[in-house]
């Protein structure tokens, strides 16, 4: 088995891959899509005007389970303001080292791995999307779509610091609500006013009281916008929040608070409305996904780490669409999305080793039971 080869690693990171960069992912992804049929995959290409076209690597199908390797194209630089591969003896530095054209790379190594030992590769495909750093908005349509295929989800986001994949992940949504109010001179005419700043400040502290910290539930008002000026009665105004949550029982009750809330004038005669919605379902652990672990341990002899995390991923719209999956398959690393950003060289061999394991027990069969 090879061990993990930073060539084409580095060829990729050389590569601007900010999301709004279409010309830069989608050069990334012509050369993943290359390698990949070099492999035997068939390329299915769902093109895009703005962004990133997304890639779809199918293998050949036969009778079984169906395993998809899941990651995404883009990185969060915009041109020349973090770019280049550099390296020392323990660790390598550069944008989408280790968030996540790292995982990408190890999910196509082990592959290539699996090919030269086998020969062919069956029932194993791979998605990689273009928009994930913005909210993967457009792609998450397509993931949905693909989930019934699919009976295992591998994510190769990074790993933890020793090694932990990600059992779950908190849901998020972003929301907007915008208020009416009615301008008045604030010397001459206060009480002809309708306030819509004080109608905003009124259901900020009702949004706040929904976060529940004993279940990891928080509402976060981030962005407060009204008015015109100190001596004009505010005609309107925005609130812009964002809700996380650990499970579907936490967001179906702050949801209907929230809609409560917006219905509800404060200050009178105010009016509301909401916009925005769920972006990423939350991920949460499963019996399905229970069984995946355990099979892992038993056929590759270890006991695998795990963790929750409060950021998203990918792997919450494919979890939450049924697929029993495990996040965090990439290298260990940190300081993602700044300039700091590096990956571990060990981590790389080690994860590279444990997928390549993973995918020739279930080239063999051995998820079948």
């Amino acid at each position: 088995m090879q061990r993990f080869d930073y060539t084409k690693l580095s060829q990729l990171i050389e590569i601007n891959s900010w999301t709004k960069n279409k010309a830069g992912v989608d050069q990334n992804g012509t050369i993943m899509a290359a390698w990949m049929e070099s492999l035997g995959f068939e390329v299915e290409r769902h093109a895009r005007e703005e962004i990133g076209d997304h890639l779809h690597f199918i293998s050949p199908s036969k009778e079984g389970k169906r395993l998809l390797l899941l990651g995404h194209l883009d990185t969060v630089f915009p041109p020349q303001s973090f770019e280049g591969f550099r390296e020392d003896e323990a660790w390598i530095y550069g944008p989408g080292v280790c968030d996540m054209k790292g995982g990408n790379m190890i999910a196509f190594h082990a592959l290539e791995n699996l090919h030269q030992e086998l020969g062919s590769i069956y029932n194993i495909d791979m998605l990689l999307v273009s928009d994930e750093e913005t909210g993967s908005d457009d792609s998450k349509h397509l993931t949905r779509a693909l989930a019934s295929r699919y009976d295992y989800c591998m994510v190769f986001e990074a790993a933890g610091i020793h090694g932990e994949v990600v059992e779950a992940r908190k849901g998020v949504g972003t929301f907007f609500i915008d208020i009416t109010g009615k301008a008045a001179h604030a010397g001459n005419h206060y009480i002809d006013g309708i306030d819509a700043n004080a109608e905003a400040a009124l259901k900020l502290l009702e949004l706040k009281k929904l976060t529940d910290l004993t279940k990891s539930t928080t509402v976060n008002v981030g962005k407060i916008e009204g008015g015109i000026g100190a001596n004009t009665i505010s005609p309107s105004a925005k609130l812009t929040f964002e809700l996380r949550y650990t499970s579907t029982d936490e967001r179906d009750r702050v949801l209907q608070q929230i809609d409560k809330i917006v219905a509800t004038s404060y200050i009178k005669g105010s009016v509301a409305t909401l916009s925005g919605g769920i972006q990423r379902d939350v991920m949460e652990p499963s019996d399905e996904q229970r069984g995946f672990i355990a099979k892992i341990n038993e056929l590759c002899n270890i006991a695998l780490p795990t963790e929750r995390r409060g950021g998203v991923s990918d792997a919450n719209i494919i979890s939450s669409n049924g697929v029993a999956t495990l996040d965090g398959w990439g290298p260990f690393g940190d300081g993602d999305h700044t300039i700091h950003e590096r990956a571990s060289k060990e981590s790389f061999d080690e994860r590279l080793q444990l997928v390549t394991d993973i995918l020739r027990h279930f080239s063999h069969g051995a998820f079948e039971q």
